[in-house]
């Protein structure tokens, strides 16, 4: 690989940058897994400290020198493939950056930190007036942040765009129109058909071995527990430090089993992409992937193409009732039944895959009116349920059950719910590549060789991290443009077989 003075110092202070980014991710971790209720204060100014430093050296003048050099003609055409993409990617972002106050992104940190420890207490108390400022403080600093790095470009696109590259709402209103105008008719079908009884799962389960379960599934489906560990909290969840150091959380309860397994099932997909990011790419701009819609393509294929397929469970779910005993008087029959139920549900993650395409959807359009027509906080519990009923036919008792369910608003994330559903179309067409390369994924689950699936999508898409952008990824690989037909072919014949439509 080339090598000159100034590329082996801007490695070094790269390095030296990812070891406050490192601590930075440590404390994180510790604080929504571990940390006692005290420690916050400690455990918030210094990772309020290490990420103003982190933030500090990436803006610095010796980062813009370093890329300044580095993206001239003939340091850049001197660079392999990957480093040139990182370069570039490294220059965008620091750009962007720039524009950015330094003392503005330390209080947005701050911001985001107080406002996470108050949603989570708003939802235990069911109190939206506890989150209600922060939430108020979010959404105009985060569109603050968005006028900073994106000037002249609508608020909301750009924060679309910073979740998944190449994406803006006209896009997304295209592929979810499609997507709804297919869907609800086949929603209507199933939820007319006769409802499965679910009685036998209403019981109390051991969370130890709900966590036996969480292990076994990771394990089976591709996770390697030499380079991941696992935690608890709230809301699951999966972080990264780099490819040798992934973590996945989840949230365990006595009244539910199948939750924790799916979210295992979930996180891991997620884990399994990071884990198999090229090493090369390890603490750069191309380590990781942070296109989300194309992460949540892989933590969904694994959750839904995969994992509510009955060919997954036939090889292992005598193992799963012996993990589980709950379960031993539950045939895999009934099982594959009750994870494949349709019915409107109040909480998203625990939606089947058919009713999760609204909530998404429901999320995206309260996004928009947010952004776009600036609806006032105070009206948004309202709103919510104003969209739930619409499209879901249910109120939500409770905030708790509604507004506050999700996380993602008390630190910004705004513009991330519309990838969750843009990676369940992606998945539709990877069901169409793969198996053109593998044959059947039925005959490939019943035989267990789920992780001949994970080693294709290794070699697809996860090495790449971030050196391809969704666009290219999903050409490179499905050799065609972003569509809904996929996913609508394969709803409509796996829901008219367990129906009998």
């Amino acid at each position: 690989m080339y090598m000159s003075k100034i590329f082996d110092e801007f490695k070094e202070y790269i390095e030296e940058t990812n070891n406050l980014d490192h601590a930075s991710t440590l404390l994180y971790w510790d604080m929504e897994t571990s940390m006692p209720a005290e420690g916050f204060k400690g455990h918030s100014d210094a990772l309020a400290y290490l990420s103003t430093e982190t933030f500090k050296r990436s803006t610095s003048e010796k980062m813009g020198d370093f890329l300044e050099k580095l993206s001239a003609k003939e340091e850049f055409d001197a660079l392999d493939s990957d480093w040139q993409y990182i370069v570039r990617e490294m220059k965008k972002n620091y750009d962007e950056d720039k524009r950015i106050p330094a003392d503005f992104y330390k209080e947005y940190i701050v911001a985001q930190n107080e406002s996470g420890v108050a949603w989570q207490e708003a939802k235990k108390k069911n109190d939206f007036s506890i989150f209600a400022p922060h939430l108020e403080k979010m959404i105009k600093m985060t569109a603050q942040m968005a006028e900073y790095k994106k000037p002249g470009m609508d608020v909301y696109d750009a924060l679309l765009n910073q979740y998944e590259e190449g994406m803006d709402s006209a896009t997304y209103d295209r592929v979810f129109n499609s997507l709804k105008e297919g869907l609800l008719p086949l929603l209507n079908k199933i939820l007319a058909a006769k409802p499965f009884d679910d009685s036998k799962f209403k019981q109390k389960y051991d969370i130890s071995s709900e966590k036996a379960v969480e292990k076994f599934l990771l394990d089976y489906i591709g996770f390697s527990f030499d380079k991941g560990c696992t935690g608890e909290t709230e809301h699951p969840f999966t972080l990264n430090f780099n490819s040798k150091d992934v973590r996945v959380s989840n949230h365990f309860g006595e009244d539910d089993a199948i939750d924790p397994m799916f979210s295992a099932i979930h996180e891991g997909g997620h884990a399994i992409f990071e884990q198999n990011v090229a090493e090369k790419l390890d603490g750069t701009a191309g380590g990781s992937c942070e296109y989300l819609g194309l992460h949540e393509s892989q933590s969904r294929f694994y959750e839904n193409i995969l994992g509510r397929n009955i060919n997954f469970w036939k090889p292992i779910y005598s193992k799963i009732q012996e993990l589980q005993p709950e379960f031993k008087d539950i045939t895999l029959e009934e099982f594959y039944r009750y994870i494949n139920s349709v019915r409107n549900s109040l909480i998203r993650t625990s939606a089947d895959e058919v009713t999760y395409c609204l909530h998404v959807i429901v999320r995206y359009e309260i996004e928009k009116e947010i952004f776009r027509n600036h609806v006032p906080v105070s009206e948004l519990p309202a709103l919510w349920n104003k969209k739930m009923e619409e499209y879901l036919h249910i109120t939500p008792p409770t905030d708790s059950e509604g507004i506050l369910q999700d996380m993602h608003w008390s630190d910004g994330s705004f513009g991330y719910f519309p990838t969750y559903l843009l990676g369940t179309i992606y998945d539709g067409m990877y069901i169409e590549a793969i198996e053109k390369d593998l044959g059947s994924i039925d005959k490939v689950l019943e035989e267990g060789r789920i992780k001949d699936i994970t080693k294709w999508l290794n070699e697809k898409i996860h090495r790449f991290g971030s050196t391809r952008k969704p666009g290219e990824v999903i050409q490179a690989v499905c050799g065609r443009e972003v569509s809904a037909e996929p996913i609508l072919k394969y709803f409509k014949e796996k829901y008219t077989q367990i129906y009998n439509l």
